[in-house]
């Protein structure tokens, strides 16, 4: 019997019906809207958005796959098959002047996070609106997480100063083809940064979030001691909102940005 060759950047293919459909349909109705997805594969869900918006641009790394789809969809011209890189592509050239686009994709679970920061500062810029995008089950759960559960961190407060997240459902691996080792959830954000709202620059508070989260198992007061605060400068503006042994994934966005603002700004500080 010959065997079966494996994908060649080791992609699992979403297989069931229902659930390619539940994905697009969380997206709502871009009737009138561009659509970018990320890595279409075989086009399981890029066949569903190509009936439903008024544009749809898939970015598609693997050479093969993307002659694939090109070929399948040549005459649907509200359909673009790019071939390239989510990593090494500037969002800017995708979306017109004025408008959002909204994001939906199955994102690798090796470079997640880089995808998700990418998405964050297109969120930022004012470029994306809302996204639907499906991920390993823990790494879903770190973005979703409250403050206060163990699964809360740095990701988890980067998303949620980016955006709102919803936890959708999870998939297991039996709808792939084939079938990943792990189960898969899909979030849905909906971009609304909050660094104006909270009063803080977003370079500066990335920053000092990156410094609060650096050991999970310190104090807040350690990890900013290990990055170059002083003692007095921690007493001299440390809130009353946060006690004095908390940990930074105990503590909500809010007291974290007013201990931000309270801080000396971060060229004063001398980081070791």
């Amino acid at each position: 019997m010959q065997r079966k060759q494996k994908p060649k950047f080791g992609q699992n293919f979403l297989t069931d019906d229902g659930a390619r459909h539940a994905i697009v349909d969380a997206l709502g109705d871009p009737g009138k809207r561009t659509v970018i997805e990320i890595g279409p594969g075989h086009g399981a869900i890029t066949k569903i958005l190509a009936g439903r918006c008024q544009r749809l641009i898939a970015l598609e790394l693997d050479r093969t796959l993307a002659a694939e789809l090109t070929f399948r969809f040549r005459d649907q011209p509200q359909v673009q098959i790019v071939e390239g890189d989510v990593l090494k592509t500037d969002f800017r050239t995708l979306v017109a002047e004025g408008e959002t686009a909204d994001v939906i994709g199955n994102l690798p679970y090796y470079i997640t996070s880089d995808i998700l920061l990418q998405l964050f500062a297109a969120g930022s810029a004012g470029l994306i609106a809302r996204a639907v995008l499906m991920m390993q089950r823990e790494v879903a759960d770190r973005v979703s997480a409250a403050p206060g559960v163990r699964d809360y961190g740095l990701l988890s407060a980067t998303a949620q100063m980016n955006a709102q997240v919803e936890n959708l459902f999870t998939l297991p691996p039996a709808a792939f083809s084939p079938p990943p080792d792990v189960y898969s959830t899909v979030l849905r954000l909906q971009f609304a940064p909050r660094f104006a709202e909270l009063g803080v620059d977003a370079a500066g508070f990335n920053s000092f979030l990156k410094r609060c989260f650096a050991q999970k198992r310190k104090t807040l007061q350690n990890n900013l001691r290990a990055a170059g605060y002083s003692a007095e400068q921690l007493s001299a503006a440390w809130p009353a909102s946060i006690p004095p042994q908390a940990r930074a994934e105990s503590l909500a966005l809010e007291p974290m940005a007013e201990f931000y603002r309270a801080l000396p700004k971060v060229e004063t500080v001398s980081l070791h």
